[in-house]
């Protein structure tokens, strides 16, 4: 027996609504391939995703270390084992991103979660990636030294996850967000690994999101909210929990968590489109002023969000030679839109005062938004609206 759900309360379907509009929006706004700018968004979204799914297991990376994985390059200092841990789990990723390309032709199996276990924890085969754990596991609170989690017996594993696999290949009313929560769940309690069963978790439920159409994994995912809000997500799934292996316990509150992070981070995502855009706009002018190549706006946006602009990376997206990227690098120094610090190989450039003036001009204010709350008050001004035309009514008559 694994964690199920039979039927949502109507709030629950509601919200799932509101989201589906976001995410409605979201889809159209990121699809249009002609605007460049939609890949930095993307590749900003993957990088967050990474260092979201991996902050909260304590590891921590800077955002230029997670862009040079998603970007596929070496690290700028000696690789340690959180870059290790990073590297994997985007090679982990890619493979997920690889395999919703052609859903139709994808069946969920062990094999698949293996592999993806073992792309993850490969830098350490102590941990025995691409393997069951073969004993206990217990979860402990580093703060407190108390066990949390007593994860099932490993005699049991096989079947449960057998039980899991099963659930994501049937066919059922669950609406796609609902099914990959549960996925989540129970992974996550079934804790099948020696460790990394919480990427693990996170990834298979960016997983079923993906398979299932609901945008490109880099949009979809929660794992940068995770990564945010990380007491709560371990105060939910220890109120699901209870300490154990308990599947028969109920998992709306783990349900509702994951509503209200997919309706934030989808909130997060159209904001930062519309501030990439105008962030975007506004250096197609500064370049136009300066007589320069639009190439140069790849440069300008990475360093205007904040990261460090190399040559390499700079002349794959631009599409030039080396000479040409460092002559405008250079350029763009001397006009002071960048500062370049280090000396030449580990030169770098990043922003200056006044590019990061534009970048700040292109921010939106943004407040957090409790989706429930949100219904909440759309129904109260729905029954006011209804009350005063029943009162306007009775006057009448």
């Amino acid at each position: 027996m694994i964690f199920t759900v039979k039927s949502l309360p109507e709030d629950y379907l509601k919200v799932l609504d509101l989201i589906a509009g976001l995410r409605e929006k979201l889809r159209f706004a990121t699809s249009d391939a002609l605007n460049r700018w939609t890949g930095l968004l993307a590749r900003t979204s993957y990088a967050r995703a990474i260092i979201g799914s991996n902050t909260i297991e304590g590891i921590h990376v800077t955002m230029d270390e997670a862009m040079a994985a998603v970007n596929r390059e070496p690290p700028d200092k000696t690789a340690n084992e959180d870059w290790h841990a990073i590297w994997g789990y985007r090679e982990a990723m890619d493979y997920v991103i690889q395999l919703a390309k052609e859903p139709q032709r994808y069946t969920h199996n062990l094999g698949t979660l293996l592999s993806l276990h073992y792309m993850m924890m490969k830098y350490d085969l102590s941990k025995n990636p691409g393997r069951l754990r073969p004993g206990a596991i217990h979860i402990t609170n580093t703060g407190t030294q108390q066990v949390v989690y007593d994860g099932p017996d490993a005699e049991q594993v096989p079947g449960l996850l057998d039980e899991l696999i099963a659930s994501l290949n049937e066919t059922n009313h669950l609406p796609t967000i609902v099914r990959a929560a549960m996925a989540h769940l129970n992974l996550a309690m079934i804790h099948p690994f020696k460790d990394g069963n919480g990427r693990m978790a996170r990834a298979l439920q960016t997983m079923v999101l993906a398979m299932e159409g609901i945008l490109a994994p880099a949009f979809s995912s929660i794992e940068e909210y995770v990564g945010r809000n990380p007491q709560d997500y371990y105060k939910v799934l220890a109120e699901v929990g209870q300490g154990a292996w308990h599947p028969e316990n109920d998992p709306l509150p783990w349900i509702r968590y994951c509503l209200v992070a997919h309706y934030r981070q989808a909130q997060t995502l159209l904001r930062r489109y519309s501030e990439t855009s105008r962030l975007w706009h506004a250096l197609e002018e500064t370049a136009q002023q300066h007589k320069l190549n639009e190439r140069v706006i790849h440069a300008l946006a990475d360093a205007a969000i904040g990261l460090q602009v190399k040559n390499p990376t700079y002349r794959t997206q631009a599409d030039i030679t080396d000479q040409v990227a460092r002559n405008d690098l250079t350029r763009l120094s001397e006009l002071g839109l960048l500062t370049p610090k280090g000396e030449r190989r580990g030169r770098v450039y990043v922003a200056s005062a006044s590019l990061l003036e534009i970048h700040r001009q292109s921010l939106l204010p943004h407040e957090t938004v409790d989706p429930f709350q949100v219904l909440l008050a759309m129904e109260k001004k729905k029954h006011g609206e209804l009350t005063r035309m029943g009162a306007v009514k009775s006057g009448a008559d």
